[in-house]
């Protein structure tokens, strides 16, 4: 268990948010999740976060007794500045910025943010999201050194110290996919491809082996791609390890 206490995660209902939803509530006494409504094209993950915290509460013991509250915040204010693929129904493109139309200027450093402001209140000192820069889009406010500049300018405008916590920064998706495999067994990896969502054409018609989505968008592809590498080398025994202690 980690000294620091509690923890608040950035839970969006997707793959990357509840891996490192399981990761901290591995490591910490006390974890609540916070989630935003920012009128996300893929808005049905909204839903999805609701399930999969149920299911979590329900299936892991071990987990469910350190699992605090929920907060669903309204962000709407990212759908009005900014036209974007993620918030419209606009074409996934490379924009002339050479950032793909799905990225949305600002939305992780507002989560942050606001995110802050909640665990100012709740007394929590750590902040866990899914920022990665391994297998990522090129957006820039996924990058590691935002993220430590983020927690600098935090601390300082919370006035208290401030961890940023990213537990994927250096995993590409294969070991993201792992990572979840260690955390929770088979039944956890089963719960992410069931109940999670990824699609940014927020598509849950067509079920594939890593789960549901349209799987032509980038966010589809990259899972995809990732579960079939990771299932690739769990065939070949590659010495996957399963950590049931949550159980």
């Amino acid at each position: 268990m980690d000294d620091r206490g509690s923890a608040l995660v950035l839970f969006s209902g997707g793959q990357d948010s509840a891996t490192c939803l399981a990761w901290a509530l591995e490591r910490f006494s006390a974890v609540e999740t916070i989630g935003f409504d920012y009128g996300q094209r893929h808005a049905i993950e909204l839903s999805c976060r609701t399930r999969v915290l149920a299911e979590m509460r329900e299936n892991y013991p071990g987990w469910a007794l350190r699992l605090g509250a929920d907060s669903l915040l309204s962000l709407d204010v990212l759908q009005g500045i900014g036209d974007t693929a993620l918030t419209s129904d606009a074409e996934i493109t490379m924009g002339k910025e050479g950032l793909p139309t799905t990225f949305v200027p600002g939305r992780n450093l507002l989560f942050f943010t606001v995110a802050a402001a909640v665990a100012y209140r709740r007394g929590i000192r750590v902040l866990v999201g899914g920022m990665c820069e391994t297998d990522y889009s090129g957006y820039p406010d996924c990058r590691d050194n935002t993220i430590k500049a983020l927690q600098v300018a935090l601390s300082l405008g919370m006035d208290k110290p401030l961890a940023l916590e990213t537990p994927l920064m250096w995993l590409d998706k294969a070991a993201t996919w792992k990572l979840a495999l260690e955390l929770g067994g088979e039944s956890f990896v089963d719960l992410i491809r069931e109940h999670t969502h990824t699609c940014y054409l927020g598509d849950r018609a067509k079920k594939h082996a890593w789960g549901y989505g349209c799987g032509r968008c980038p966010a589809c592809e990259l899972r995809a791609n990732g579960y079939e590498r990771y299932s690739t080398n769990l065939n070949a025994g590659s010495g996957f390890v399963s950590n049931l202690s949550n159980r």
